[in-house]
């Protein structure tokens, strides 16, 4: 290991620090999505929707207190504000669920394109260093030249290979927070048009 950074150059060392920060998220991000697993309840919000239906509003918010499901969270924040704007507040809500969801995710996309331009800024350094031996001293010594392309191949290899890792992580989490979006509107849109059909039968009566 030491002996690749050391015939990398100094761009392995960024390149070393990339390959730590993005392994840190990509624990972190698995560790949440792990926590979201564990406190999905889809029996609950369905059991909600079939609450709202019977205007059940005291027993679904006794239900919903303290759950940490983000889509059973929308639910529960958009009948609160059933009587003032429920879609505007589920949409506040599913905000900043997704806001969490998207924590570092940045931080994984610039890595999967800075690392491999480091890698190029390591074949540009090395192959400089090899003419810069070759003006000096010609083919008197392979050895130093050969010095210069090993850094310029080892920061390649290098910068590709921790883009490439980060990408799967970074697919699947994107992945993840597109799936719950979808969860979050799907069960937002059948609890608006369960409130819609109540609002249309109380004007009936």
């Amino acid at each position: 290991m030491w002996e690749l950074m050391d015939k990398g150059g100094w761009v392995m060392w960024p390149l070393l620090a990339c390959s730590v920060i993005v392994t840190a998220v990509i624990f972190e991000r698995a560790f949440f999505w792990t926590g979201i697993v564990r406190r999905r309840n889809r029996p609950l919000r369905d059991e909600l929707l079939a609450l709202a239906r019977q205007s059940e509003w005291a027993m679904i918010e006794e239900k919903t207190e303290g759950c940490t499901d983000p889509v059973v969270r929308v639910l529960h924040v958009g009948i609160l504000h059933r009587d003032f704007d429920m879609a505007k507040a589920m949409e506040d809500e599913a905000q900043q669920i997704v806001k969490r969801m998207s924590q570092f995710m940045p931080v994984m996309d610039t890595i999967i394109t800075v690392a491999p331009m480091l890698g190029i800024l390591g074949t540009v350094t090395g192959i400089m260093s090899a003419f810069n031996v070759l003006s000096g001293s010609g083919m008197a010594d392979p050895k130093l030249v050969t010095g210069g392309i090993a850094e310029a191949l080892i920061t390649t290899v290098a910068g590709l290979v921790i883009s490439i890792a980060t990408v799967f992580p970074y697919n699947y989490f994107k992945s993840r927070i597109e799936h719950a979006i979808h969860f979050m509107e799907k069960y937002a849109t059948r609890l608006e048009v369960v409130c819609r059909k109540l609002h249309a039968q109380e004007n009936m009566q």
